[in-house]
C-alpha cells in the first residue's frame, strides 16, 4: 500500500476516514512518511461508545463461558504469531525500533491473548464462609466499556497488554493508541475481527490526547479508563476520573535507580546497566537511569561502562548489528537533547556521548549517542525528570542508607535494580525500596504472569497476571438465603 493512502479505522462494521483530518506514521530511520492514517473526531467518540455499548449489551461476549471467550483469545494469539514477520517489520517502520526488538514485541503480544484465554479457563471465582443462614459468593463482573489509552514505546505489544484481558473480562474496548505510532491497532483490531470477536468490542480510534483522548476519559458512556504514559497526563486523567468516580489503571512514568554494591559480579553488572538504560534507545518507563555505584568500586565501574557505551552499535532498524535505533521522532531528539544541556548547565560531566553521531547514514533519522553523565547531585533536574532517552546520569554512595534514601528520593517508583552478591543485603535493600519491580542480579525482566506497575507518581493499580485481569473486572458479592424461618426484626 503506498504511504499516501489513508487507512481507514471501523466502528463496528462501518469504515470511517476521520472527516478527511489524517495521521502520518514517519520512519524515525531517514524521516520518510511509511503510512498515513485517518484521524479520529471527539464525534466519533461519541458514536463509538453507542456502539460499544450495544455491543456489550447484546452481544453474547460478556455472557459466554470463559473457555468459550478462551477459543477466540487462543485464535487471536494464533494468528498475531502467524503474522509475525510483517508486523515486527510494520512496527520497526512504526516506531524506529530494531527488528529483532518489534519480532519480540510481537511475540509477547500474542503471549498476552495466549495467556488471558488459559486464565479464563481456570478463573475462579471466591466462595466466602458464611456468618449465618445463607451461601455467599463474590463475583467478578465486567465493567462494560472499557478506553484504553496507549503509548508509542512498544505499540501492539501495550495494545495487547490492556486489551486481551479487558477482553477475557467480558468488557468491550475503545483503543486509542499513539498518534506517533497509529498503525499496530488497526492491525490488531483487524486480527481480532478476523479470529471472530464480535464487532463493536474492540474499535481503535487514531487520534490526540487533547482530542479524542480527552473525549473518551469524559464520556459518560466509559466505565473505566487504562492509560500508559507520561505522569502529567495520568495526573489530568486521574482528576477527571475522579470527579466522574470510575475506576482507572495508570501505567505512568519512572526514574528507576540502577544500584552496583562493591560486590557485585563486576562484568555482568557493566552489561546489565548498559541493557538497562540503552536497550529501546532508552525509551522505556522501566529504563535504569540513574546509576548508583558503591565509591570503593565507582572508578573502576565507570571507566568499564564509559568503554561499554562507547562500543554500542548505533545504527538503522533494519540492520541485523544494530543494538540502538533511533528515537520516535525529532521533537522527542530535541527534548532529550535539551535535558543533556541541561545537565551539563548544572555542573554535570559528559564522559561519553552527549550528541547526535556523526555517521552520514544516519544523518536522516533522529539518533542520539549512548550518553554517561556524572558530577551531578541527586536533587538535579537531570536526576529527577524523566528523559525517555539513552542518557544516564552516574552518582556514587557509601552504604545501604544512603542508597536506599537516593533512591527513593524521587517522586517515581516504577522500578529499580541492583547487583550484589549478598542475598541477605538483596533481600533488605529490595524491601526498602519504593518502586513496583525490583530486579537483584538482573534488569528488564518481565513476566506476563507477574504483576506490573508503579509507587507514587509512577501509577496506580496493576498490570498482568491475575491482577490484569481483576484491574478490568468489578466484584460483586451474591447471598443465597438457606433460612428454614422468616427473618424477624
Amino acid at each position: 500500500m503506498n504511504a499516501e493512502t489513508v487507512k481507514p479505522f471501523r466502528i463496528g462494521a462501518e469504515w470511517r476516514d476521520g472527516g478527511g483530518e489524517t495521521i502520518r506514521s514517519i520512519y524515525a530511520g531517514d524521516g520518510s512518511v511509511i503510512g498515513t492514517v485517518a484521524r479520529a473526531t471527539p464525534r466519533d467518540v461519541e458514536d463509538a461508545v453507542v456502539v460499544a455499548e450495544k455491543a456489550f449489551r447484546s452481544s453474547p461476549w460478556r455472557k459466554l463461558r470463559p473457555d468459550q471467550r478462551a477459543t477466540t483469545l487462543y485464535e487471536i494469539g494464533r494468528r498475531i504469531t502467524a503474522e509475525r514477520d510483517a508486523l515486527a517489520h510494520l512496527q520497526m517502520l512504526d516506531s524506529g525500533k530494531p527488528l529483532k526488538e518489534c519480532q519480540n514485541m510481537v511475540d509477547n503480544a500474542a503471549y498476552f491473548f495466549r495467556y488471558y484465554a488459559a486464565l479464563c479457563e481456570t478463573w475462579q471465582n471466591e466462595v466466602t464462609s458464611p456468618r449465618g443462614e445463607y451461601f455467599s459468593m463474590s463475583l467478578a463482573e465486567p465493567y462494560g466499556v472499557i478506553a484504553a489509552i496507549t503509548p508509542w514505546n512498544s505499540p501492539i505489544m501495550a495494545e495487547a497488554q490492556k486489551v486481551a484481558p479487558a477482553l477475557a473480562a467480558g468488557n468491550a474496548v475503545l483503543l486509542k493508541p499513539s498518534e506517533e505510532t497509529p498503525q499496530l491497532a488497526l492491525e490488531l483490531a483487524r486480527i481480532c475481527s478476523e479470529a471472530g470477536l464480535p464487532e463493536g468490542l474492540l474499535t481503535v480510534l487514531p487520534g490526540y490526547g487533547e482530542d479524542v483522548g480527552a473525549a473518551l476519559v469524559k464520556h459518560p458512556g466509559v466505565r473505566m479508563v487504562s492509560f500508559t504514559g507520561g505522569t502529567a497526563t495520568g495526573r489530568a486523567i486521574g482528576a477527571i476520573a475522579g470527579q466522574r468516580l470510575i475506576p482507572v489503571g495508570l501505567e505512568l512514568g519512572g526514574k528507576s535507580p540502577h544500584i552496583i554494591f562493591e560486590d557485585a559480579d563486576f562484568d555482568k553488572a557493566v552489561a546489565g546497566v548498559a541493557s538497562g538504560i540503552y536497550g529501546s534507545a532508552g525509551q522505556s518507563c522501566v529504563a535504569g537511569t540513574r546509576l548508583f555505584v558503591q565509591k570503593s568500586l565507582y572508578g573502576r565501574f565507570m571507566d568499564a561502562l564509559v568503554e561499554r557505551s562507547k562500543s554500542v552499535s548505533v545504527g538503522l532498524p533494519d540492520d541485523p548489528k544494530t543494538q540502538m535505533g533511533p528515537l520516535v521522532s525529532r521533537a522527542h531528539r530535541d527534548k532529550v537533547a535539551g535535558y543533556v544541556d541541561l545537565a551539563r548547565s548544572e555542573g554535570g560531566r559528559v564522559l561519553v556521548g552527549g550528541g547526535i553521531p556523526d555517521d552520514p547514514a544516519l544523518a536522516k533519522g533522529w539518533f542520539y549517542q549512548p550518553t554517561v553523565i556524572e558530577g551531578l547531585p541527586n536533587t538535579a533536574r537531570a536526576c529527577q525528570e524523566e528523559i525517555f532517552g539513552p542518557v544516564l546520569v552516574c552518582l556514587p554512595f557509601e552504604d545501604e542508607a544512603d542508597v536506599i534514601a537516593q533512591g527513593n528520593g524521587t517522586v517515581y517508583g516504577l522500578a529499580a535494580g541492583m547487583w550484589t552478591g549478598d542475598y541477605a543485603r538483596a533481600w533488605r535493600v529490595a524491601r526498602e525500596l519504593e518502586a513496583g519491580s525490583v530486579w537483584i542480579n538482573t534488569y528488564k525482566q518481565s513476566h506476563i504472569a507477574t504483576a506490573f506497575g508503579g509507587f507514587k507518581a509512577s501509577g496506580i493499580g496493576r498490570e498482568k497476571g491475575f491482577h490484569g485481569l481483576r484491574l478490568y473486572s468489578q466484584v460483586k458479592s451474591v447471598f443465597f438465603g438457606m433460612h428454614d424461618k422468616p427473618l424477624g426484626l
